[in-house]
């Protein structure tokens, strides 16, 4: 039987003491705006009545049995997948955003590509289902269309947070987070997994103590123009759960292109760096510390900086874990 695992993740704050590593057990950028949500996962058929058939991003998927040849694409979908305990369905991950925690496994999962994969590489794999972090993976030039897919016996699913035009939650909650997990968990076969993964993250969204008075950038790429977390994603709903106010809140939007003069106006306490393979913490205090304007913010002048990895900070297993790891990090920085 598949077991849920534990982990932690572990960062590295650039001007905060050292700090423990978050201790969460278990736990798109999406694009576009978001119509009315598709129902949740807490009505989903438990994995006990194959077929399951449930609607996802406005697609009908019936799944006749728990998949077991799958292809997993960005890391959210991946460490879904391993914390659940089911590295042994895994034939292959795609696009991955940063390393895998060990905490997790996974070292031998093959790496079939680092972006999202054509269709001739994902159908060599033979898989029964594929698994993603971003709807638009599923395209002609990317993995193959959904349609196409099914109609070679391959089932797909994307991580409704992720979805663009269908499906999508207005406005991100950690219920809805909790809802995917339960979902995932029905159809993998592995729902006493899944539970245990909600309420260890549950105890510990509980546990946390918000902060107050204290406002952030999101700053996850970019240097002419900031690409920031804005008001209805998952940056928005751990800021939320951390006590933080985003300066970029309102803009409905999961991320959005945002200026530089706002950012001055607004004078944040303190930035949050999204840390990934493309886009270190140093790139981006190099750019906050070279720009005249931005460099006089009080957070770059005392250096008020805190990471995050990219794959926390996607719909997934890990987001409670940024949560607990913001807080501690700003308690190390003295807000």
């Amino acid at each position: 039987m598949a077991s849920a695992r534990s982990f932690s993740v572990p960062t590295r704050p650039l001007a905060a003491l050292g700090l423990a590593a978050a201790l969460v057990a278990l736990t798109g950028c999406a694009e576009g705006a978001a119509p009315a949500a598709e129902p949740s996962a807490s009505a989903t058929p438990t994995a006990s009545a194959y077929p399951l058939t449930l609607k996802n991003c406005g697609t009908e998927v019936t799944i006749e049995k728990a998949p077991e040849k799958v292809l997993t694409i960005k890391s959210t979908s991946t460490e879904m997948l391993l914390a659940l305990g089911l590295e042994d369905r895994l034939i292959g991950r795609a696009f991955p955003d940063g390393p895998i925690p060990a905490e997790l496994g996974g070292e031998d999962v093959p790496m079939i590509s680092d972006k999202v994969p054509g269709q001739e590489a994902v159908l060599d794999l033979e898989p029964d289902f594929i698994f993603a972090g971003w709807e638009s993976s599923f395209s002609a030039d990317g993995a193959g269309d959904r349609a196409t897919l099914e109609s070679l016996g391959v089932d797909t699913y994307v991580s409704p947070a992720a979805c663009k035009e269908v499906g999508k939650p207005d406005k991100l909650e950690f219920d809805d987070v909790f809802d995917q997990i339960a979902e995932v968990g029905a159809i993998f076969d592995v729902p006493a997994a899944a539970d245990e993964i909600i309420a260890t993250q549950k105890t510990a969204l509980k546990d946390l103590t918000p902060v107050s008075d204290v406002s952030a950038l999101w700053y996850s790429s970019g240097s002419d123009t900031p690409y920031v977390g804005a008001g209805s994603g998952a940056p928005q709903m751990i800021m939320d759960a951390v006590g933080v106010t985003n300066i970029a809140a309102g803009v409905d939007d999961s991320w959005t292109p945002f200026n530089w003069e706002s950012v001055v106006d607004a004078n944040p306490d303190v930035i949050i760096l999204v840390v990934s393979d493309w886009g270190s913490a140093e790139k981006k205090i190099g750019v906050l510390q070279s720009n005249p304007a931005t460099a006089k913010l009080d957070a770059v002048v005392n250096e008020r900086f805190i990471t995050v990895p990219f794959a926390t900070t996607e719909a997934g297993v890990r987001n409670v874990d940024a949560a607990t790891d913001i807080a501690e990090q700003l308690e190390a920085l003295g807000l």
